[in-house]
């Protein structure tokens, strides 16, 4: 994500890096003059299959599977989305540094175009989880987009950041019944209406969903339901939701959150 028109050295000139108001592919709407800048060793790297609008594509690519194709080819990822990874570019980064980037951005295109098998351009990863060793690179791009569209996972992502939350009581309270184990831990299923004792954050986005004291509404935990089940599918690419404890019971991954005892 940058500007339009790229210089073919260096980094340009300030005004190339000033976001303008309601430009489509930024999605910020209404911004004053001058007020924000892009920093030029940032990037947000965009994948194929979704656009600003929240609608899936017929396939796609999602991030985690580049991120983690280039974490095997020696480039490590900042933080990663559904379809942007954004990478940090540092001063002590050289241009043959992240012309190597681009080299393996190219690769990844050329193993996904030809379906390479994953055993092959995944070695490493593959030899944790076996049961993709006979899958190809773009068989699994397709299979995760798959059930990211089914589920629409960008709406329920942007919903429950959107829904109504609702305090039952001060976040110190509840941290001092957390201190003091005056808590519960909660199955996903039976989450729906109890308060939580932690700080529930999705990654992505990075964000706090619910503080101490904040009662679990339908959404959030309809989102739960879909990260146990995606965990489920593709190990190796599990959604991370800090607050969000598993446990194995009769060899299958459970998935609980600690939340404040209820009276009896």
């Amino acid at each position: 994500m940058g500007p339009n028109a790229l210089i073919e050295d260096g980094i340009g000139d300030r005004e190339a890096w000033m976001l303008k108001a309601n430009e489509r592919w930024h999605g910020f709407g209404d911004l004053a003059d001058g007020f924000n800048l892009l920093d030029p060793i940032k990037a947000t790297i965009i994948t194929p299959g979704l656009d600003v609008d929240g609608e899936f594509s017929e396939r796609g690519i999602p991030a985690a599977i580049v991120t983690k194709y280039l974490a095997e080819h020696g480039i490590i990822i900042e933080k990663t989305g559904l379809y942007s990874f954004f990478i940090m570019f540092t001063i002590g980064i050289t241009k043959g540094r992240w012309n190597s980037l681009v080299t393996e951005l190219q690769q990844f295109k050329d193993d996904y175009d030809q379906n390479q098998p994953l055993w092959r351009v995944l070695p490493e990863f593959v030899g944790k989880h076996p049961q993709y060793e006979r899958m190809g690179l773009r068989d699994l791009c397709d299979a995760v987009h798959s059930v990211y569209k089914a589920n629409d996972v960008a709406r329920v992502t942007t919903e429950m950041y959107l829904s109504d939350m609702e305090p039952a009581m001060k976040p110190s309270d509840a941290w001092a019944m957390m201190a003091h184990r005056e808590i519960e831990r909660v199955p996903v299923d039976e989450l729906e209406g109890r308060v939580t004792a932690i700080l529930l954050t999705p990654y992505p986005p990075g964000i706090p969903l619910l503080i101490p004291g904040e009662r679990f509404n339908r959404i959030i935990v309809q989102y739960l339901k879909f990260a146990r089940e995606f965990n489920k599918l593709f190990p190796g690419f599990e959604t991370d939701v800090h607050g969000l404890v598993e446990e194995e019971i009769d060899g299958q991954t459970a998935y609980f959150v600690d939340c404040v005892k209820q009276a009896s």
